[in-house]
């Protein structure tokens, strides 16, 4: 029996791109979510880089704020500095819904995971406390995780690191040392089943580290034995 469900669907977003064409959230331009242009113009992270945060430096040596840090990930991994289209791209998927942004969003991170390999048997997505997730209606991480898992073929565990804690927003804290107290003990596994694994922990945007810092301290005591991040974006 033929399967004529695949071809409903493409029939179905065929319609609906006739009908509802999509524009570029960079410059409004018909035909994607995200141009060629626009893609082209995205500003990458180059080394040389920081081995543990990942911020492009002069040389790959430990920036100021790593060399006193007692981290628990082993290293953070970024595509692109947190501005311009990519901004524009990140706060429409992450505040406005347009969750359609996660496919191509998500292709970005498979191409630097695939140029730039880091070492991981899953991916784990940073979870939202109960309360954002209810008021947002889905985690952008998750969406990012899964298709990033489509692409790569990298399994994804998207239910056992959660958010025990409500913690404020780190772009409203002022300090790298407010980010990490912020958020100190504020993730928790829920069993061992990553133990001995080597996890990557998936985000939007890193801040100063201290989230999937976070991540990684509550996944490396339940057994993980690797845990690095990687984001589509970075503070710089």
């Amino acid at each position: 029996m033929i399967n004529v469900l695949p071809r409903v669907v493409k029939l179905k977003e065929a319609a609906l791109d006739l009908l509802f064409p999509q524009r570029c959230v960079g410059c409004g331009s018909e035909g994607a979510l995200l141009c060629r242009s626009c893609l082209g113009s995205l500003p990458r992270i180059m080394p040389p880089l920081c081995p543990m945060c990942g911020v492009p430096r002069l040389n790959s040596a430990l920036c100021s704020n790593c060399a006193e840090w007692q981290a628990n990930i082993d290293g953070i991994r970024s595509s692109f500095r947190f501005e311009g289209v990519i901004r524009q791209a990140i706060h429409q998927l992450k505040y406005n819904n347009l969750r359609a942004l996660a496919m191509p969003l998500s292709k970005l991170l498979n191409d630097y995971l695939t140029a730039n390999p880091v070492p991981g048997d899953v991916l784990v997505p940073v979870p939202l406390h109960g309360k954002r997730l209810r008021a947002r209606g889905y985690n952008q991480s998750v969406l990012l995780a899964r298709e990033l898992g489509r692409l790569s073929g990298l399994a994804v565990a998207e239910d056992c690191l959660v958010r025990q804690r409500q913690t404020p927003p780190q772009a409203r804290t002022a300090s790298v040392e407010e980010r990490r107290s912020n958020v100190t003990g504020a993730f928790a596994c829920r069993d061992h089943r990553l133990k001995g694994m080597r996890v990557i922990v998936i985000d939007d945007v890193s801040t100063s580290g201290a989230t999937l810092n976070a991540c990684a301290a509550a996944l490396k005591s339940y057994g993980a034995s690797q845990v690095w991040g990687l984001t589509l974006a970075r503070e710089i």
